[in-house]
């Protein structure tokens, strides 16, 4: 699972309280503590795996009361930032410092919560190839991260104060920025408390008929580019450039499909080619084999107030060089600027493979 993104939280945090300055803010504080263990995605992680990593969760959240639309559409999400301090109890890995942007829905009347967040995360001890050349999984001192925690939430048992546990989900990876980059995933149980600022004083929830849009077929245009390391380590960092062409059609106020297109010209993949052509001959690569791809996709978009989740799945039909395969996929966050213009940030992968972290802006005409 080599996800995410390297600042996606800027992305929501932009969203998180930019609200109408009449909503009514109420706020809840929670602490967690969790135990848990490394999964072992990878193989190349086995020798990391001899420990039981433990840390805590300290939120901080606001309430929605379907002041906007697409809160009630979502029932009712709070709105929060998160910090995660995890120790590895390994002295390759090290410890962990994490600060996140977060969205709480709620299921099953409200005692069902789910979290996700996404931030940025200070790593203590990356890989160096003479002090800590063991340590595989992180190439670079700052990582995003991803996590996810699905919990039973009581509030205000007493006089504001509320209980929750469950379980969390913990990724760490730098998207290939700069290698090695196996990446870790902690599965964790956590029990923590919860406290109301306003002691469990509760406000009414607000209700909107149900919008009905309809729009026809629209036409995205978007670049993308970062930089990125092949998994040859200290083979170094290069630049990337992707020309996206796409439609969407709505189906639905939440929802619309995504057809298209996508050019790319990857530099790290260059001097991998010349790398292979000299390292391994035996592969028959040769050094002039063309690096750029030319794919298509089928895609989904999923919209949160001023933002969207999008997710695409693809296939090279021009592949002149083998490169992890032929499929490739991206997940990753828009934010719109108006009606038209938007920006967005994305994590192209093979699979649970990633290859790079995007940044790009876009027009939907």
């Amino acid at each position: 699972m080599k996800l995410k993104f390297s600042v996606y939280f800027i992305f929501l945090a932009l969203t998180c309280y930019a609200q109408d300055a009449q909503e009514n803010k109420r706020y809840t504080l929670d602490a967690s503590q969790f135990y848990g263990t490394i999964l072992r995605h990878n193989p190349d992680i086995t020798h990391l795996i001899d420990s039981h990593p433990g840390g805590v969760i300290l939120s901080l959240n606001r309430k929605t009361y379907g002041e906007e639309y697409w809160q009630q559409r979502y029932n009712y999400p709070d709105l929060g930032y998160s910090f995660i301090y995890q120790d590895y109890n390994n002295e390759t890995l090290g410890k962990s410092y994490a600060a996140y942007a977060h969205y709480n829905f709620y299921f099953l009347n409200r005692y069902l919560q789910l979290r996700i967040g996404q931030g940025l995360a200070y790593m203590t001890n990356p890989y160096d190839k003479e002090t800590n050349f063991r340590n595989n999984a992180f190439g670079s001192q700052i990582l995003s991260s991803t996590y996810l925690m699905l919990n039973f939430h009581k509030e205000n048992i007493v006089k504001g104060i509320g209980f929750k546990a469950g379980i969390s989900v913990m990724h760490y990876s730098n998207a290939n920025v700069k290698a090695p980059n196996t990446s870790t995933n902690t599965f964790a149980l956590n029990a923590g408390v919860t406290y109301d600022l306003d002691g469990g004083l509760e406000n009414d929830y607000l209700t909107h008929e149900k919008q009905r849009i309809v729009e026809p077929v629209k036409l995205n245009l978007a670049f993308r580019t970062g930089i990125n390391e092949s998994d040859v380590i200290n083979s170094g960092q290069y630049p990337f450039y992707i020309f996206s062409g796409y439609a969407d059609k709505l189906v639905s106020d939440l929802s619309a499909i995504q057809v298209g297109g996508d050019v790319y010209f990857s530099k790290f993949l260059k001097e991998l080619i010349k790398y292979q052509s000299i390292a391994f001959p035996e592969n028959n690569v040769n050094a002039d084999d063309d690096y750029k791809r030319v794919g298509v996709f089928i895609g989904h978009e999923l919209f949160i107030n001023k933002m969207s989740v999008i997710s695409q799945l693809g296939y090279y039909v021009y592949y002149p060089y083998d490169f992890e395969g032929r499929m490739y996929n991206r997940m990753g966050l828009k934010r719109y600027f108006g009606d038209n213009i938007y920006g967005v940030l994305s994590l192209k992968s093979h699979g649970a493979k990633a290859e790079a972290v995007e940044f790009g802006i876009g027009i939907r005409l």
